[in-house]
């Protein structure tokens, strides 16, 4: 956003030692944005006239052990921004929405009309934080967009940014730190899926092109368009394997992997039809190529580990 001249701040709760995550003139502060007052005061100082909403708990399998934190942190709070966004007449809202409300749609591309059956309270609370801001728009006239993720992966290709969360579950970025050494092996959960080679299968999408469509949604809704909510993913799969053999491929050294069970949570496979983002929001995916998604990936882990270690 920043790139194309968007002013903007960022409100989260940022982990100690994150603080160089934002761009050098971002207001970048820690906070809540279930905080009702906070929130209404950045509103008004700044005069802010769309919310882009990011922030949640996204591990599946943790949304099974702790379902009431998963409605709490994703949807209890999201109601609340809402709440104050209309309070405060913010008119654009867009939302990060996931893959996940459609449980295992199969290996076919998935529509944004097709059956809604999350398996998993991640998949539910994301879900539910949809119908709130469909019937605020009813009732308030809201207008906002609902970005359905699949499988964000990779990093910024200029090295600003990337996934930093300490213990992170994703496959690329589990796999790119096994490869560099910072964990001394990974997991396959499941092998005996209904796919072609049994390990679930996942639209990866990487976060420039995801970071594209915010912008074009954003652009699309100030300039009068209606809510919508379209499916962001490159409209094919790879398997878990798959995507273990590119992280070799692109790092050129083997590393080791175990075969394990299931995992709570995970359906067998989840992939985007977008054309309805391409055609509403005039999306065009620039780097819909995996071995490109884990070089960036790689990349980042690389620049992770020496920010970390400046840090001491």
């Amino acid at each position: 956003m920043r790139d194309r001249g968007y002013t903007g701040g960022g409100l989260a709760g940022v982990p100690p030692g994150f603080h160089w995550g934002g761009a050098p003139d971002e207001t970048l502060g820690g906070g809540d944005g279930a905080d009702r007052e906070l929130v209404a005061s950045i509103i008004r100082d700044n005069k802010v006239d769309a919310i882009i909403h990011f922030a949640g708990s996204i591990v599946v399998p943790e949304s099974v052990a702790d379902p009431l934190a998963y409605y709490e942190n994703n949807t209890c709070k999201t109601r609340t921004l809402i709440e104050t966004a209309v309070r405060e007449g913010v008119p654009n809202f867009i939302f990060s929405s996931t893959a996940a409300v459609y449980g295992g749609a199969g290996l076919e591309p998935v529509r944004e009309d097709a059956r809604l059956a999350p398996e998993s309270p991640y998949g539910l609370s994301k879900l539910m934080s949809e119908w709130m801001l469909r019937d605020a728009a009813i009732a308030h006239g809201l207008r906002y967009t609902a970005l359905r993720y699949f499988n964000v992966a990779g990093a910024d290709p200029k090295g600003r940014t990337g996934q930093s969360t300490p213990g992170a579950t994703h496959l690329i970025k589990v796999a790119c730190e096994t490869a560099l050494g910072k964990r001394s092996f990974m997991q396959v959960f499941g092998t005996d899926y209904p796919t072609p080679d049994g390990t679930c299968m996942r639209d990866y999408i990487h976060v420039s092109d995801l970071a594209a469509a915010h912008r074009l949604a954003l652009q699309r809704l100030r300039a009068g368009g209606s809510s919508l909510v379209a499916n962001c993913g490159y409209s094919h799969g790879y398997s878990v394997l798959e995507v273990i053999d590119s992280v070799r491929r692109v790092f050129g050294h083997d590393f080791e992997v175990r075969m394990g069970d299931r995992r709570a949570g995970d359906a067998a496979a989840v992939v985007a039809n977008s054309e309805l983002a391409r055609g509403e929001l005039g999306w065009t995916p620039q780097r819909d190529n995996l071995d490109q998604i884990v070089a960036d990936a790689l990349a980042w882990e690389r620049i992770l580990t020496s920010k970390n270690s400046a840090l001491g």
